[in-house]
């Protein structure tokens, strides 16, 4: 298992029958989780002390913010990165906190690589990776289908000082985007992806994990460079095991550049039980 045990800004405070109690920075929230089917005693203390918000689902889907003193945005830090924060729909905040152990990875390889080192961040969301390896020095190509995760992206850049790195961004298909940039003959030093279950590209392309997944990866094959460094695949579907991941990793980048493959679950502390709370999962190829 990865897991992100470096916090300092945010914690599981708690967890018990389907939701999570975290703090955010100054803030506490509550959120739903579908993988906490557990039914613990909650301690009031700690689960009705300063509850910033919460996020309640609807019975008929979707769902909704309760909030008491949330702000409109607000920062956090991890090391030396800052992100900005906000309440979103589907009960997001625009920063995934089990991804950091993936961002220490990321800017390890990068500093350690002895030579200049391209990134193509695909389904690269709010940023956090981009913003990652372009403090490690890398050139960074930022590619997601949402306008809007590409705005939230650059202000997460500014807050870090980064607003002159070599960080490119597009919103575009990722698909149709790396077919771009083979035909152009552009290629990367690694690619970091985290695509979703299903999605809809600006132009109202489909993606549907399990039927587009392998041909994407062996597709992602061509528009690497000789020698890379690494590939990282991140996913939030269930029944896609990190073993399934690895597989399929494998079998596209393994078979074309040797090296190695390894996938495991990620996971965050629980404060109170000492326990890790299953986060997603993570697969990597590096050389």
């Amino acid at each position: 298992m990865f897991v992100s045990d470096q916090w300092k800004d945010y914690e599981i405070l708690d967890t018990s029958s389907g939701e999570k109690l975290e703090r955010f920075g100054a803030y506490r929230l509550i959120r739903p989780d579908p993988q906490i089917i557990w039914d613990t005693q909650r301690d009031p203390a700690l689960w009705n002390r300063e509850i910033a918000a919460r996020y309640e689902r609807s019975s008929s889907g979707g769902g909704h913010w309760e909030i008491n003193h949330l702000p409109k945005s607000w920062q956090i830090g991890y090391r030396d990165l800052v992100f900005q924060l906000k309440p979103m729909n589907f009960k997001h905040t625009g920063i995934f906190p089990e991804q950091a152990v993936n961002w220490d990875y990321c800017r390890g390889r990068i500093e350690s690589a002895g030579r200049p080192v391209s990134v193509l961040n695909l389904f690269a969301y709010t940023g956090a990776a981009s913003v990652a390896c372009a403090k490690a020095g890398a050139s960074v190509c930022h590619v997601d289908a949402s306008r809007g995760m590409v705005d939230w992206a650059k202000e997460n850049a500014r807050a870090n000082g980064l607003s002159d790195a070599p960080i490119r961004y597009i919103v575009d298909d990722c698909k149709k985007f790396v077919e771009r940039e083979i035909r152009r003959g552009r290629r990367y030093d690694a690619i970091i992806m985290d695509p979703p279950s299903y999605g809809r590209g600006p132009s109202g392309e489909i993606w549907k994990l399990e039927e587009s997944l392998c041909g994407f990866l062996r597709l992602c094959t061509q528009v690497l460079c000789d020698e890379p460094l690494f590939v990282l695949l991140n996913s939030y579907t269930t029944g896609l095991s990190p073993k399934v991941m690895e597989y399929l990793c494998g079998v596209s980048f393994e078979e074309r550049f040797g090296g190695r493959c390894r996938a495991g679950e990620l996971g965050l502390p629980v404060t109170k039980t000492g326990k890790i709370l299953p986060c997603g999962a993570t697969v990597i190829w590096e050389r």
